[in-house]
């Protein structure tokens, strides 16, 4: 899609995938973006989309999704395993295409969505939500009061059983199935962190290993997962994600360390915006920020990129190095790299 086809008009957004995530954030956070309106929905199951809080047309079958008069982006939500189908799909009727992180299940398929996309000139990217979030935008700003950054200390965690709801109704859980995942809480929750950590620095992790657990909960694929790795300038970046910390502990912080100070955020990952953010210089001060929730400000942002009124800051090929970096290092957990 040309960027700049669609200024002074609203962007219509397709959302393909009408589970939890679409329902309670994605959807509600569209709804309230300037400039952006809903024109279509597409899930297979019929009473997915039917629990969503749209008016808009709603389809099972893919294509004429994508036949909708007036979609020009859509929200990737489906399972991992089927990203590609959808995202290629998107590509070919010459959408811009918002994927739900991870990439895909896979690289072969992360790759082949990236060349997709650039062979149909259109916008991809990855919904790596925790780039928006308001307490890590004001952190990105602190850094180089940092001094020199030596690590980022990043812990990423849930309860997620087998069984698990969003909302006490039957659920198919899906992220715990390694066909459908392609993988468990690494796959699921470490993305964010290695973007975040590069976001945040300015600079990507390069080297990557995995230490993966099976070790709570009772299905096939890893509960829990310790990740370190290094930036190509030598900043250590670790990684605590897991589905296996009871949600009433503390279990969601993030740590910049410098050799002038040390910021610390505390419940600021997740899908909405609060939790707090502490500058220690070596005293602790309280650093206001104010802002959207992470999906807001993310559609708010890729809605404008799509209209032509800005740039989109992330190139889908810096994703998929990520992607390929996380994905090595799961293979073989333990080895190094």
């Amino acid at each position: 899609m040309a960027q700049g086809r669609l200024a002074g008009s609203a962007v219509g957004w397709g959302v393909a995938g009408c589970g939890w995530v679409a329902r309670d954030h994605a959807l509600p956070a569209l709804l309230a973006t300037p400039g952006a309106r809903v024109v279509a929905l597409h899930d297979r199951d019929p009473g997915a989309m039917a629990r969503v809080p749209v008016d808009a047309p709603a389809h099972t079958d893919l294509d004429a999704f994508l036949a909708t008069p007036g979609l020009d982006a859509v929200y990737v939500a489906v399972p991992n395993v089927a990203h590609r189908e959808v995202v290629e799909a998107v590509a070919a009727a010459g959408r811009a295409v918002l994927c739900e992180k991870p990439l895909a299940a896979d690289v072969e398929d992360a790759r082949a969505m990236v060349t997709a996309a650039r062979e149909s000139g259109v916008l991809l990217g990855t919904a790596y939500d925790q780039r928006w979030h308001p307490a890590h935008v004001r952190l990105r700003e602190l850094v180089p009061e940092l001094g020199t950054v030596t690590a980022v200390r990043i812990v990423y965690c849930c309860w997620l059983p087998a069984d698990w709801s969003p909302d006490g109704r039957p659920h198919d859980n899906w992220r715990v199935d390694r066909s459908r995942a392609g993988g468990g809480a690494a796959i699921d929750l470490a993305p964010h962190g290695l973007d975040l950590a590069g976001v945040l620095l300015g600079e990507d992790v390069v080297e990557l290993r995995a230490l993966l657990q099976r070790r709570v909960q009772d299905y096939p694929v890893d509960d829990g997962a310790l990740l370190s790795g290094r930036t190509a300038g030598g900043v250590l970046v670790d990684l605590h994600v897991a589905f296996n910390t009871p949600d009433a502990l503390p279990r969601r912080r993030l740590e910049v360390v410098g050799t002038r100070g040390m910021a610390v955020a505390v419940d600021t990952m997740g899908q909405t915006a609060g939790g707090s953010l502490t500058l220690h210089r070596p005293d602790p001060v309280d650093v206001p920020f104010a802002g959207d929730s992470p999906f807001a400000a993310q559609f708010a942002a890729f809605t404008a990129a799509v209209a032509g009124h800005a740039p989109w800051p992330y190139d889908a090929a810096r994703d998929l190095a990520l992607h390929r970096l996380l994905l090595t290092a799961l293979e073989d957990p333990g080895g190094p790299r």
